[in-house]
Order: C-alpha cells, then structure tokens, then sequence
C-alpha cells in the first residue's frame, strides 16, 4: 500500500448518512511510542483497521485497558480514552450516530456508553469485510465499499429500529442548538418532564440530557477549530455558547484530556476526500 500518512474524509452516501455522517480514512506513519487521546463526542466510534491494530490503553472513564483491536466499537463518553501510538496504522473510522447504533449494530447506544468492545461481537462477517477492504486499491474505493456494505445491512435490519420518536426529536433540536437549548425548553417540546425526558436520554444514548447538550457543544467547538479558517479559540467559545475561553478550555481538560493546542496538533485539518 502507497497511500501517503494523513487523514481523509469521505462523506457517507445520502442513504447512510442518518447513520453514519462520514467516514474518515487514516494512514499513520511509525514513530517512537506516544499515546493519542480518544476525546468526547456525540457521535459513537467505529474503527475497522486496514493495517495494525489500534491498543486501547483506557477506555473512557476507567482504569483498565481493551487491549489491541482489529475493528471495535466505543460508544458515547464524556472523559477521554488512551490509545497507544508508535506503530504503523492504517484504517476506517466511522462516526456513527445513536440511531446507526440500533440499525447498524443492532442495540442502543447506551449500551455502549463508557466502552469500547471487540466490532465482531457486534457485527458478524467483519474478518471478511476487513479482508476485502485491505483488497481494495485506493481509500476511494474502501470507503465506497464500507458505504455500501453498511447500506445493505441498514437495509435488512428489522423494521421499529429506530428508537422513541420524542429521544429522537429531544436530540435533533439539541443538536441544532448546537448543544445549548435549555433542558426544560427540550423537556416542554417533547411534552416530557426534564426528568423523565433525561431517563429516556440516558437509557437510549447513554448519556443525561446535560451531559449530551455537553458533549454536542464541545462536538461543535472542534469542529469549528479544525475548519479551514479556523476562528481563534476566544471566538469558537462564543460561538459554540461558552462562558468564556476558559470554561471552553475546562471543557477540553475533562472531555478530551489534553488542551485544544495539543488536540489540535494530534489532528490537523484534512485535506479533504481520498
């Protein structure tokens, strides 16, 4: 394989894309042994390796490690993950929503949460699939063929998959308020009592209702830090609805256990599609 070191991302095709958002496509080069921190974020993560294997060190809140994984699945979190780097690596990651949890994975996310487990437990026929995209000649076309495999199990997954209408609907304004909607404001649309609004959250994603706009805001912050013309962090943190830089840097201590300037050297923007 000649593919250069970096990072790509391949948009999902409009059928997936409820379920999985994008897809990245990574290569690694060898380096002296580090680690790399697994940092907070509203999507759930899928890794399929291409070459190597990653070594989670922590899972996310605890103190014990997974172990070397050739594909695995980490649900939803809110303290960071270490994953030991040195090695050569290439692979697929997905950003798979609570929904692609149900449909793909076939349990709800909150299952997840906190965790990261062997992707063949969840997901049968994934030596295989390793097999044939660690075949395929280009990132192009790994990607295109991980899309359309995950559009044919999408597609024979029960009907009734999807989860509550109103978790549904509580989560989609949270995201589009970029995390900063009220909890009683979400719980009065939904016609929940934020109470029992946060049960129903926290039993399908994992997460309270709190913690999820938490993680959708900081979700945000980084995404905004990565663009192309990356706004200064002052600014990122009025945008995204922090109290001020600092609260936005608290945030980055305990949801991604580094600083945004040493985040931020970890991943650079990426260039684009492989």
């Amino acid at each position: 394989m000649t593919e250069p070191v970096g990072a790509w991302r391949w948009r999902s095709s409009a059928a997936l894309r409820p379920l999985v958002p994008e897809i990245w496509a990574w290569r690694s080069a060898a380096g002296p042994p580090g680690t790399h921190q697994g940092v907070a974020s509203a999507h759930l993560t899928v890794i399929l390796c291409i070459d190597g294997r990653v070594e989670l060190l922590r899972k996310p809140g605890a103190t014990g490690g997974g172990g070397p994984y050739a594909a695995s699945a980490a649900g939803l979190h809110a303290s960071p993950a270490v994953i030991a780097t040195g090695p050569e690596q290439a692979g697929l990651q997905l950003a798979l929503t609570w929904r692609g949890a149900r449909v793909l994975l076939g349990l709800p996310a909150a299952e997840l949460a906190f965790d990261v487990v062997d992707l063949a437990t969840l997901l049968p026929g994934v030596e295989p699939l390793l097999d044939r995209l660690h075949a395929a000649g280009s990132w192009a076309e790994r990607c295109a063929l991980l899309d359309a495999e995950l559009c044919r199990i999408a597609a024979s997954a029960p009907s009734g998959v999807r989860g509550p209408a109103e978790v549904g609907r509580a989560w989609d304004l949270l995201i589009r308020s970029g995390g900063t909607l009220r909890v009683a404001d979400l719980a009065a649309d939904v016609g929940w009592s934020p109470r029992h609004l946060g049960e129903r959250i926290r039993r399908e994603t994992g997460l309270g209702t709190k913690t999820a706009a938490r993680v959708i805001r900081f979700e945000r912050a980084c995404t905004l830090l990565r663009s192309p013309a990356a706004p200064a962090l002052a600014e990122v943190a009025v945008t995204c609805g922090y109290a001020d830089q600092q609260h936005l840097a608290r945030d980055f201590r305990e949801l991604a256990g580094t600083t945004a300037g040493g985040w931020l050297t970890e991943r650079p923007p990426p260039p684009g599609s492989p």
